[in-house]
């Protein structure tokens, strides 16, 4: 990368001024790989396989009700058998509007909470809540997602559930000292074609399944450099202070369950390259006026990111990460073997014996005959919205399970383990690219084969 502008090395590793945390990146070995033989703390234990406790009702509490709070509100108040009792925001006027849609939508209206910094943590004393939804910006997830967790309550978080690697083991240890569950709230991972991508894998489809591409292409500058749609320009923010991969998880999760991560492979080591920062900077000399507060930044992200994940079976993934282009949209979504390869957007396939002549095929009739039943189920709910559907199927499927009783589909070691990405691609970097080890969050538990997005079939209770 070209010279960047004085800042320091835990500034570029995020969350630090937000946060106020104080440590530094290490230099002689990785935070990884001193802590990935660490044992558990007493009182301690892993949480793979531990199910719901059954709830007749799953009781939500939302914090965060931005953007992204308030389009998925419709859907957790929509899912039978879930009611949002409590709703939270640092701008009481935003908890207040959330309660007013509520009650419109005949809702029983949830308790308001906001206008201070810790209003969350006042919510999170009710005992009327199961499951707290928390789509803040980036650097609350973490202390919000533990202060949850040591409520006594189950957590969903958004994208990412922490942007440290120290934050991502305290979760993890933080919820198997409480026995509560934390999620990463992916919902990309229940999109149609992913789950049928997913099936086909695991029905050996594509043979022996040897690497896969994913990530997040999104061409956000106008909405970056909009004064209203992220709060306070937060997202635009975290470019003027980390190198890191931000948000390469809905690509990366639907290929790393593909690929059993964490259910017999695992993350093993990553290492990441950066194009230089161009894209904002340019954006800004052709569309911002002077004057505007944008002026006073300097961006230090690459334009694009790029992870490459190599898997302890000797499978290859690469993530890539890139907001500031100018593109179409994509996550990628590819996965090849041994018999052939998938891509999507557009949707299409290859595969032998199916196919020959170098040219691709249609994507839609694989799709129709590996259909999840998750996606037979749910493809004609009226209630089914969001991203295609994908939000709606997210939040019915975590409310059928904690009624159920059934074991997560996402628990917090593949949480960790799809977020490693953000701190372990500033730690490559920082080191021209060399490779860094991903840490074992599940201490060894990976090796096992479980279950996972690939469900059983299974009915909302009653």
């Amino acid at each position: 990368m070209a010279d960047l502008p004085s800042v320091s090395r835990r500034t570029l590793f995020g969350g630090a001024l937000a946060t106020g945390a104080l440590a530094a990146i290490p230099t002689s070995a990785t935070a990884a790989e001193e802590a990935e033989s660490a044992p558990r703390r007493p009182g301690q234990r892993s949480m793979i396989g531990v199910p719901f406790e059954r709830h007749q009702t799953v009781r939500i509490g939302m914090i965060g009700l931005g953007n992204r709070g308030m389009s998925m509100i419709g859907g957790w108040s929509a899912v039978p058998g879930a009611a949002v009792t409590a709703v939270c925001d640092i701008r009481a006027e935003r908890a207040k509007a959330a309660a007013d849609k509520l009650a419109a939508g005949g809702r029983p209206r949830p308790a308001e909470y906001g206008g201070s910094a810790d209003a969350y943590k006042k919510m999170l004393a009710r005992d009327d809540i199961d499951l707290v939804y928390i789509a803040t910006p980036w650097e609350f997830h973490y202390p919000q997602g533990k202060a949850a967790l040591l409520s006594g309550k189950h957590v969903g978080v958004e994208l990412p559930i922490a942007t440290e690697l120290d934050q991502l083991w305290d979760l993890v240890n933080t919820s198997e000292q409480t026995g509560k569950h934390l999620f990463l709230a992916e919902n990309c991972s229940y999109g149609r074609n992913e789950l049928a991508i997913l099936k086909m894998a695991h029905e050996g489809v594509f043979g022996e399944v040897t690497n896969g591409h994913g990530g997040y292409l999104h061409d956000l500058r106008a909405l970056l450099f909009s004064d209203t749609y992220y709060t306070d320009a937060w997202r635009r923010k975290w470019h003027t202070r980390s190198t890191a991969s931000f948000y390469p998880m809905h690509g990366l999760a639907p290929i790393a369950a593909c690929m059993d991560v964490n259910r017999g492979d695992r993350f093993a080591t990553l290492r990441a390259t950066a194009t230089e920062p161009k894209g904002l900077a340019d954006y800004r000399k052709r569309h911002m006026p002077p004057g505007h507060p944008s002026w006073k930044e300097t961006y230090v992200n690459g334009d694009l990111v790029t992870c490459l994940i190599e898997t302890e079976q000797g499978r290859i993934i690469r993530a890539e990460h890139d907001v500031s282009s100018p593109r179409p949209y994509s996550r990628i979504n590819s996965l090849a073997g041994s018999r052939g390869i998938v891509e999507d957007y557009p949707a299409r396939i290859y595969l032998e014996p199916d196919h020959s002549g170098h040219a691709w095929k249609d994507f839609g009739p694989y799709r129709e005959r590996h259909d999840h039943w998750l996606w037979k189920k749910l493809k004609d709910d009226p209630n089914l919205g969001g991203h295609g559907g994908m939000d709606y199927v997210l939040q019915w499927r975590i409310v059928q399970q904690m009624r159920a009783g059934l074991v997560p589909d996402i628990d917090v070691y593949d949480s960790a383990a799809w977020c490693s990405p953000v701190p372990l691609s500033v730690v490559s970097l920082a080191r021209g690219g060399k490779p860094v080890a991903v840490p074992d969050f599940t201490r060894g538990g990976w090796s096992k084969p479980r279950a996972g997005l690939d469900s059983q079939p299974s009915e909302m209770p009653g």
